[in-house]
């Protein structure tokens, strides 16, 4: 039998990007085996897989016998988390988390100025080409400028995002689950985080969230969606808002309670919401959501970008630095954790 040690590529990566792991690795075979949606990879490929990069193309045990490294091309694991692949002692899984952090935070960032300055109320009276009726009244924007806003989860995401606010003078709290890992240093692109969580006036433990939550003009969600995370937003949460307070959520599915933010919005409890990520995608015709005008929905595209392949392939590059020198890998997921 072979002893040939490959890296088996599942996504589109160019010829220079090959060439580069390829001497990175001399003593690897790299395999450029790029999958369309809904794609299966032929029984014989696995055999000889030492590391896999991947977008959801996973084998089963038997398969790939000499497995050890899975790098997703992919932030958000928890659909994969149950994988047989996974739960392989001698097999450790990295996600992209980081790399996709830019996009996200700056998507956030539209998100929470859309809503304060109720663009899309502006976008339905452009679509009537009606010129606002009493908009000196309906229009007064909730600024940005000196107002306090809470990031639930600070990880690559919420850190990148408290960068960001930095040019508005906006007072910073955040909800991290770990208070003892706070100063970890979550992968950045670029560098530009918050690795000693420095930028927060207070941060606040899982437990106190609700504290949190009463002090914020702005709430912004980024955290996994976990066991621990799933509902975590519910009723009791989101009354404790500010009324006049705006929410927006580009963490995923389900860490916001939806009927319950449905119920809030209709009985005025918050200014308003920007959604990217919904508990069933694509969200339903019927959905309150739709109707609700100050209510901004984007279609789960927080973590578009033109450069995701690029971003992806340099953390993808330093993970396989560090695997063939030995070192602890970034991005590794803790399935009791669930992320």
């Amino acid at each position: 039998m072979s002893k040939e040690r490959q890296i088996l590529i599942t996504v589109q990566f160019n010829q220079e990007q090959l060439d580069e792991l390829q001497s990175l690795g001399p003593d690897f075979k790299v395999i450029s085996h790029p999958l369309a949606h809904g794609q299966d990879l032929p029984e014989g490929v696995w055999a000889q897989v030492e590391i896999l990069y991947t977008f959801r193309a996973l084998p089963q045990p038997e398969q790939a016998p000499k497995l050890r490294w899975i790098q997703f091309h992919l932030a958000g694991v928890e659909e994969h988390l149950e994988q047989a692949i996974l739960r392989q002692a001698k097999v450790q899984a990295t996600t992209l988390s980081g790399a996709n952090a830019p996009q996200v935070a700056e998507h956030a960032l539209a998100l929470m100025l859309a809503i304060g300055h109720h663009l899309p109320e502006m976008v339905a009276d452009q679509s009537r080409s009606q010129w606002a009726t009493q908009r000196t009244q309906r229009y007064i924007p909730k600024e940005l400028i000196n107002s306090t806003v809470g990031i639930i989860g600070y990880g690559s995401v919420g850190q990148r995002l408290a960068r960001m606010l930095q040019s508005f003078g906006v007072t910073i709290l955040a909800n991290k689950r770990d208070l003892l890992r706070a100063g970890s240093a979550d992968y950045q692109v670029d560098g530009q985080g918050d690795p000693a969580a420095d930028l927060p006036r207070r941060l606040y433990p899982g437990k106190a969230l609700r504290s949190l939550l009463k002090e914020c003009d702005y709430v912004v969600v980024t955290v996994p969606l976990t066991e621990e995370t799933r509902g975590m937003l519910g009723a009791k949460q989101l009354s404790a808002m500010k009324p006049n307070a705006v929410l927006v959520d580009v963490s995923r599915g389900g860490v916001v309670d939806q009927e319950a933010l449905i119920h809030a919005l209709e009985k005025g409890q918050l200014a308003g919401a920007g959604l990217d990520v919904f508990a069933e995608e694509p969200l339903p015709a019927d959905n309150p959501l739709w109707e609700m005008p100050n209510v901004l929905i984007s279609p789960h595209v927080a973590g578009l970008s033109p450069h995701y392949v690029e971003r992806a392939f340099a953390l993808f590059k330093e993970n396989l630095r560090r695997y063939i020198g030995g070192e602890e890998l970034l991005n590794k997921i803790d399935l009791e954790r669930g992320y």
